[in-house]
Order: structure tokens, then sequence, then C-alpha cells
């Protein structure tokens, strides 16, 4: 058998991938000179426009009454999202059940509570004494009352915040884990109904941390969102960062400054929120994350 060299490549027409060179494309450094001029212009307009109250700002960055507000947005956040979660899942098994009453009120929960703006939610419930002035639990139709409470007592503007923020969460997160549910393979489930998993076995061991993947990311998204809506209780007088900030320059009329200072505060729960989120999703990544192989062939 005669085996030929294969052909030569070397020749006046012909290139070596080594000595390849970038191409040389303008277009890339005149869009790269433009951002810089931008952010030289608006560095520019932040540093030198006293009306920004930069020392005002730093005055008040780190006042109790700021510091306090912080931390009520925050449990307010986690609150939301706890109880949101909770809600979400249950919400979300409801429309996955083979039961359709059961599947018909879930998906009209969720429409209903997705679809009237949380400000008007919030609203709502901070007056639902109007509705009920005594709230008790009892024997329907006209039975004995086991307990009762005060509505304007139980219904104050955290409690309302919490209620309002944790049903609209929910909504969203129901539709949220429904869709991480049903994005695993069908296949996964018959895999270990073959095995001789038990549904709940299946459930909590293949399907939970596969849908995990879909769920992290809006989950996170949804989170930094209810953090961010938190600002809405403060038309409830409610003693957020944003109403925290509003009580200060509605004495000292610096209204500026001090949103500066809620907008400092919020960007930095945000960031830190994106961080852990980023961790979490490569968390539940393991194993499916692809990378180019760093060996050469054998």
């Amino acid at each position: 058998m005669t085996v030929t060299a294969p052909p030569t490549t070397t020749g006046p027409g012909t290139h070596d991938v080594a000595d390849a060179r970038p191409r040389f494309r303008p277009w890339r450094w005149v869009a790269t000179a433009v951002l810089a001029l931008v952010a030289a212009q608006i560095l520019t307009f932040l540093v030198t426009n006293e009306r920004f109250g930069w020392d005002v700002v730093a005055a008040h960055l780190f006042a109790p009454s700021v510091l306090a507000g912080l931390g009520t947005t925050v449990l307010l956040a986690v609150l939301a999202m706890l109880i949101g979660s909770v809600l979400g899942g249950l919400l979300a098994a409801a429309q996955l059940s083979g039961f359709g009453p059961l599947r018909w009120a879930a998906t009209t929960y969720v429409g209903v509570f997705r679809g009237i703006p949380p400000l008007v939610q919030l609203i709502f419930w901070f007056n639902l004494a109007y509705l009920l002035p005594e709230i008790s639990i009892g024997i329907p139709f006209g039975g004995p009352d086991l307990v009762s409470w005060n509505a304007n007592d139980l219904i104050t503007p955290l409690t309302a915040g919490v209620i309002g923020l944790s049903l609209v969460e929910s909504a969203y997160l129901a539709e949220i884990i429904r869709a991480g549910v049903l994005g695993v393979d069908q296949g996964q489930r018959e895999a270990a109904s073959a095995m001789g998993f038990t549904p709940l076995q299946t459930f909590f061991r293949i399907v939970l941390p596969q849908a995990m993947r879909v769920i992290i990311p809006p989950s996170g998204s949804q989170f930094i969102s209810v953090l961010k809506g938190t600002a809405l209780v403060s038309v409830i007088a409610m003693n957020d960062l944003l109403h925290s900030v509003q009580v200060i320059y509605n004495q000292t009329y610096e209204i500026v400054p001090m949103l500066l200072v809620a907008c400092i505060w919020y960007l930095t729960v945000v960031t830190l929120l994106t961080i852990g989120q980023r961790r979490l999703e490569r968390r539940f990544a393991r194993g499916h994350v692809r990378t180019a192989p760093t060996g050469g062939a054998s």
C-alpha cells in the first residue's frame, strides 16, 4: 500500500495561522472613544454640580433613621419573598394538579394578583378595616366566632405591606416554579419510575434539582424587584427607606441629596443580592456548564 504525503501548503498564496493578526476594526475604537467621552462627561457633571449636595449625602448616609428604614425595607422584602415562595410553590403544584377545580382556582388566583398593580393592592389591604371592622375566625354562615381581632389594630402598615407584596410575589413565583418544573424532560420522571422511585422521591431527588437551574435566575430577579417594590409602602406611611428620606427632606428641603442617599442604599443591596444570585446559579449549574477541552488529542 502506497502512502502519499499531503500536499505542501507553502507558497506565496498561503497563510500560516500562527502569523495571523487581529483585524483592525476602526469603528470599535470610535465606539470606545465615544463611550469614554460620555462617561467622562457624566462624571464631570456629578462632581462639579454643587446642587447634588454630596456633603449632605455623606452626612445622612449612615443616619440612624435612614439605617432603620433600610432595615425595614430589607425585612419586608425577605418576608414577602419567603411567604410568596411558599404560596407560589403551593399554587404551582395546584396548577400542575390533575384535579380540575383546584387547577382553575390556582390559575384564577395567579391571574387576579398579577393583573392588579401592587400599589393598588397595598392601599386596598391597608384600608381593609373599611370592609371588615372586625376580623374573626369561626363557624361560617352566621355561626359563633371563635377568635376575633379589631381590623384597625391588626392591619398596620407593616402587615398591609407584607400581605400585599406577598400575594403579588406568590402569583409571579407560581409561574416561575411551574415553568421550571415543566422544563424538566418527562423522560427523567419515567427513568426514576423505572428505578422504583416513588413520586415524592422523584420530585425532590430528580425533578426539583434540575428545575432549580431554571427557577433561580428569574426568582433572584423577582427578589430584586420586590426589594425595589417596597418603596411603594411609603404611600401607606410605613417607615421604609424611601419614607425615612422623605421625612428628612420634608424638613430640610434637600430633596435631591436625600434621594441620592436612598439610591445609594438601593444600589448597594441590589448589588449584594445579584452577587448572591450568581453564586447560587453557579452552584446549581455544576456539572452542566460546558467548557472547551484544554488538552490536546491523544
